[in-house]
């Protein structure tokens, strides 16, 4: 790909990312207070201060760690797109591997960058296909979706999901698979409450799995295998 166009494509994509983010998250901090000045019953600033002291702080650090660990896989525009979109632990993330690997292209080049921001809108587009179409068929479909038949298979959606993706990548190097999922395992076996932090314990985890890959290459030249 021409240089200048990749470097005036960069460019514009972190304009546009920049603005929109800036708009959302000025949409998102301002909704409440608009609803409130509509319906007359301002949020209390003490209270929502207190509040985010509470929660803000845990998911200041998630969301750093989750910058950290997911701009690499995503690039400039499929990063922008997911942080302002959300649900990227559920959605964004396991649609932007899965097309990557359909691709076969690789982390930190420009063709995988163009792929994940495809995916990424593809999976926006979607979710707000089948929102929309929830919203419609909420009240006809209630019944079925609160049958105690399907209480259990909806509890096991994520699990599920995470357990069929993350096999295609433990069969191409179970020594670098297994050593962290057992750590992490006993981890939260012993401590119960790190369960709820899944996103703060992506970065010790991953930084095992780095060290480990790193200590297989020195010793074979290559970490498959």
């Amino acid at each position: 790909m021409n240089n200048e166009y990749l470097e005036k494509y960069n460019k514009g994509t972190h304009i546009i990312g920049r603005i929109v983010s800036a708009v959302a998250l000025f949409m998102l901090v301002g909704a409440p207070f608009l609803i409130g000045k509509i319906i007359g019953g301002m949020p209390n600033l003490s209270a929502v201060a207190k509040g985010f002291i509470s929660v803000g702080l845990i998911w200041t650090i998630s969301s750093v760690v989750e910058f950290l660990v997911y701009t690499p896989m995503l690039g400039a525009g499929g990063g922008y797109l997911a942080f302002i979109t959300g649900n990227l632990i559920n959605m964004k993330i396991p649609c932007a591997m899965n097309a990557k690997e359909m691709a076969g292209t690789k982390s930190g080049t420009t063709e995988n960058e163009i792929i994940s921001t495809l995916s990424i809108a593809a999976s926006s587009l979607t979710t707000i296909v089948v929102l929309a179409l929830g919203v419609l068929l909420l009240t006809p479909l209630q019944p079925v979706l609160q049958s105690e038949t399907l209480q259990p298979a909806f509890a096991n959606v994520v699990p599920a999901l995470f357990g069929a993706m993350a096999y295609q990548y433990f069969r191409k190097n179970l020594k670098l698979a297994v050593v962290p999922l057992v750590i992490m395992s006993i981890l939260f076996i012993l401590v119960p409450t790190l369960i709820s932090q899944t996103s703060i314990m992506i970065l010790p985890s991953g930084a095992i799995t780095i060290v480990l890959a790193y200590l297989i290459f020195k010793k074979k030249g290559s970490i498959e295998g």
